[in-house]
């Protein structure tokens, strides 16, 4: 598949344990693939809604009457499938990387590898892009995207650095901001420093975290009884909301146990965590971070 190659693709939709005449959401929807395999184990009842804030993502829309594609972001996923008359579905799918196609398309600004205007906004119409982050937020803000998305004990320093530097002129395009950069990134890391950054703007950029923990919350409500939700993550950051939020139902703190020493979590584990294998990796380069979980309602 040009658009993107979809990661654990047998294993993520395996672990919704598809009804065939059930209904679906995949609220990341790209290039389709998991869209596709989903619908290839409905029957003539089931049906998919998918969600994608990405103008890109509509080319690849699926003729099929069992298909919905739904252009918004899915921290919106209550609301849009009440449009539908949808309350309650069998199942979510959510591949939260970004497409290999955003990565590709160099005019988007996702890749280091491309000197790009500084962008990464994958809903195009968003007024927030990279080029504001970086010549617009203070030095304080700035270090607090590049520490806490970015994970760069030196955030400050980097921050410094780029306020400095945009003061002399404004950092337009990715290669400039690699540039400015040059002095924090060692030769032998260079690609995994500069992904870190990119990922952290990137991050910021489009509320990502935000946007995952109001996702999260409204899982339980829309699941059946037996309903499963499978989430692919592919940084540390988006893992440990999944991880954290299926055992506790929380984002931070531990839940509230009752008389008797009991708590009340909505979701619980199915199976362990899942990674892609060697054969997979060795097919996929950007399937190596990649970790599934799979939860049902508790």
């Amino acid at each position: 598949m040009e658009y993107h190659n979809p990661v654990l693709l047998k294993e993520s939709i395996d672990g919704l344990n598809i009804k065939p005449d059930g209904v679906y959401v995949d609220v990341t929807f790209g290039g389709g693939g998991h869209s596709r395999e989903i619908l290839d184990r409905l029957n003539e009842n089931g049906k998919l809604f998918a969600f994608d804030q990405d103008e890109d993502a509509k080319r690849n829309v699926i003729d099929d009457p069992r298909f919905t594609l739904i252009p918004q972001n899915f921290r919106f996923i209550k609301r849009y499938l009440r449009f539908y008359s949808i309350k309650k579905v069998d199942g979510i799918l959510a591949d939260l990387g970004v497409s290999s196609h955003q990565f590709d398309e160099a005019e988007r600004g996702f890749s280091t590898r491309f000197d790009a205007d500084l962008d990464m906004r994958m809903n195009q119409s968003g007024e927030l892009s990279a080029f504001e982050v970086i010549n617009k937020y203070d030095e304080e803000r700035l270090a607090n995207v590049l520490f806490n998305y970015s994970e760069l004990r030196n955030a400050k320093d980097i921050a410094r650095r780029i306020v400095e530097k945009r003061s002399e002129e404004k950092i337009k395009t990715s290669f400039q901001l690699k540039e400015v950069l040059a002095a924090f990134v060692p030769k032998s890391q260079e690609h995994k420093v500069l992904a870190q950054i990119f990922q952290g703007i990137r991050i910021e950029v489009n509320q990502e975290i935000e946007a995952l923990k109001e996702f999260l919350l409204q899982v339980p409500e829309l699941l059946n009884e037996g309903g499963r939700l499978s989430v692919l993550s592919y940084h540390s950051l988006e893992d440990r909301l999944v991880k954290r939020f299926i055992r506790s139902g929380l984002f931070e703190g531990e839940p509230v146990k009752d008389f008797y020493g009991n708590v009340t979590v909505p979701l619980k584990k199915v199976g362990q965590m899942v990674v892609p294998s060697f054969q997979e990796i060795k097919k996929n380069s950007r399937a190596r971070s990649a970790k599934l979980r799979i939860a049902t309602l508790a």
